[in-house]
């Protein structure tokens, strides 16, 4: 009788009459854990970006690769999203009054508020190498700092006035253009890219 009181009270029925048995759950019951390997970190094609808003610290910039005319303000590597849909290389230099970004388009120095993205310069994993006419070297990878009509845009250097000004390359545009003193500059020959 005591094993029949006992199932009794371990059971409950459910609607369509079956017996249901229940199972006591320890106190001591935690979930299982779940663990995941962990891929080794890669650096995308494009590298890692940092959206804009309030300028961020160098723990997250990462020391400027450039500095500015005066020879001591930073300057970094972004890329522009413009109206068009289109992604821009470009400089960004915290210093500069009105934005701090600032695009070569149009023959000018844009001065663009909208949203831009910074690239951190990682010297352990990137490099500049030097380039002309838009082509790519022999054997190495650059990293995609945009697009316009199809077209890749790569993050170019030049040098303007002695001063190295960050900009967009590519093999479309015939060399790289950089945005200095107000207007786009275009050099064709000995200029880099990342």
């Amino acid at each position: 009788m005591q094993d029949i009181e006992k199932r009794d009270r371990d059971t409950s029925s459910t609607s369509s009459g079956e017996a249901q048995v229940a199972f006591p759950i320890p106190a001591d019951h935690e979930p299982p854990s779940y663990t995941y390997p962990v891929p080794a970190a890669q650096v995308p094609p494009s590298g890692h970006r940092v959206q804009l808003g309030v300028f961020p610290g160098i723990n997250i910039t990462r020391e400027a690769p450039f500095t500015d005319a005066d020879g001591k303000s930073p300057v970094f590597l972004g890329s522009a999203i413009l109206e068009d849909g289109s992604v821009h290389p470009c400089k960004i230099a915290p210093s500069l009054l009105g934005a701090p970004c600032r695009v070569p388009f149009g023959g000018g120095e844009l001065e663009h508020y909208g949203r831009y993205d910074l690239l951190p310069f990682v010297p352990e994993l990137m490099e500049f190498v030097v380039t002309s006419r838009g082509h790519v070297p022999p054997g190495r990878q650059p990293v995609k700092g945009g697009s316009e009509s199809g077209h890749e845009l790569y993050h170019g250097v030049a040098v303007i006035d002695g001063v190295k000004v960050p900009g967009k390359a590519g093999f479309h545009l015939g060399g790289c253009n950089v945005p200095f003193g107000g207007r786009e500059h275009v050099v064709t020959e000995k200029y880099e890219i990342l």
